[in-house]
């Protein structure tokens, strides 16, 4: 059974049930020892790209935003281990042709990492897809606010959603966490891994 253990801000890690670790926006918090097999970004501002903080396995795949949306298209990378489908990311800092949400599947498990990003329009779709997790931002000054995220969470409807990248400057904020309040809402502290 795979594992997504939360570093903080919008940095996570998932490790599959034969070992394979996967990084999602590299930047904060611990739990960078085990090598990866795999790292996504969703886009290259400096709070999600720091590719060169997590080992790496020989062969390590190192996908960026460039890599996963090409000329307008968003691309599925698939290997042995796990697919991750690029989708769309975008909103008033961030642009929609520099920017990814990623829909990886490992373990027979979906998970949506939105990336920084507001409602888009692939979200109401997105609730066909029964996805097992979706991590949501809540900042509120450089991704949607809590309305917002609340909103997009009842189009997605995933089986549970997580919500990430709290407050600028802020591994987590717990009082703004709580606040969350969605159907099948899961609070996941810097450092906690669970299981998918």
């Amino acid at each position: 059974m795979a594992t997504l253990l939360y570093q903080g801000h919008g940095s996570l890690r998932v490790t599959t049930d034969r070992g394979n670790v996967i990084y999602i926006d590299p930047f904060a918090g611990a739990g960078y020892d085990a090598p990866a097999d795999l790292i996504l970004v969703t886009h290259q501002h400096p709070d999600h790209n720091r590719t060169e903080l997590p080992a790496r396995q020989p062969g390590c795949v190192v996908w960026q935003n460039s890599d996963a949306l090409k000329n307008s298209e968003y691309r599925t990378l698939r290997l042995n281990f796990a697919v991750a489908e690029a989708v769309e990311a975008y909103n008033h800092h961030h642009k929609r042709e520099e920017c990814v949400g990623y829909i990886l599947t490992v373990d027979g498990k979906t998970v949506y990492f939105a990336g920084d990003t507001g409602q888009t329009g692939q979200m109401s779709r997105m609730a066909e897809r029964r996805l097992d997790y979706a991590v949501l931002p809540i900042d509120g000054v450089y991704t949607m606010d809590l309305p917002e995220a609340i909103r997009c969470a009842g189009l997605i409807a995933a089986g549970h959603t997580i919500p990430v990248h709290m407050a600028p400057g802020a591994l987590f904020d717990p009082k703004r966490a709580s606040r969350f309040t969605v159907p099948g809402a899961l609070i996941v502290a810097p450092g906690e891994e669970i299981r998918l």
